[in-house]
């Protein structure tokens, strides 16, 4: 594959964004949960509004691995009050690493974690840590290869479907 950039994603971006956003996630997620289910959350979670509320936001940030144009992926991290759960100031969250599926185990997803563990170290975080889905054993095993550990669950909602995440931890320091 072609080299690829990461660059962070602005309000201009945002309909790209919403586009890239519902696609990665519908083919992450399509063979294990219902049509109404997904449809649901991606209405509600990529709509035009929350997509640019979330890009206006100064505590979460977006970044899209782009080749020729192309976006690949993309990544989206929380500081501070803007996490989903632990609201720590001496913490960054991955909320989503997200790849369209041909681009899986070509290093994208690798380059988007470093990014987000890059931020961290240079904003003096203590650690890093994601909520991922119980059944998505793939990304389970990416996390502890790269030095994640799980330290508790939560419940994700997607659609009327109550989920169970585990949420891991990177110690940076």
């Amino acid at each position: 594959m072609n080299e690829f950039q990461i660059s962070k994603v602005s309000t201009n971006d945002a309909v790209l964004l919403q586009i890239i956003g519902k696609q990665t996630f519908y083919e992450a997620f399509k063979y294990d949960n219902s049509e109404e289910d997904l449809n649901q959350y991606l209405n509600e979670s990529f709509s035009f509004e929350k997509i640019t509320e979330e890009l206006k936001n100064v505590n979460s940030e977006f970044y899209f691995a782009k080749s020729n144009d192309q976006v690949l992926g993309y990544l989206k991290i929380n500081f501070g009050k803007s996490q989903t759960e632990l609201n720590e100031n001496n913490s960054l969250e991955i909320e989503r690493i997200y790849l369209l599926k041909q681009f899986y185990g070509k290093n994208v997803g690798q380059k988007l974690l470093d990014k987000a563990l890059e931020i961290a170290l240079k904003n003096q975080h203590d650690f890093v840590w994601l909520g991922v889905w119980e059944n998505n054993l793939r990304a389970i095993q990416f996390y502890k290869k790269n030095g994640f550990v799980a330290f508790d669950k939560h419940i994700f909602q997607l659609g009327n479907d109550k989920q169970t995440d585990i949420m891991m931890k990177l110690m940076l320091k």
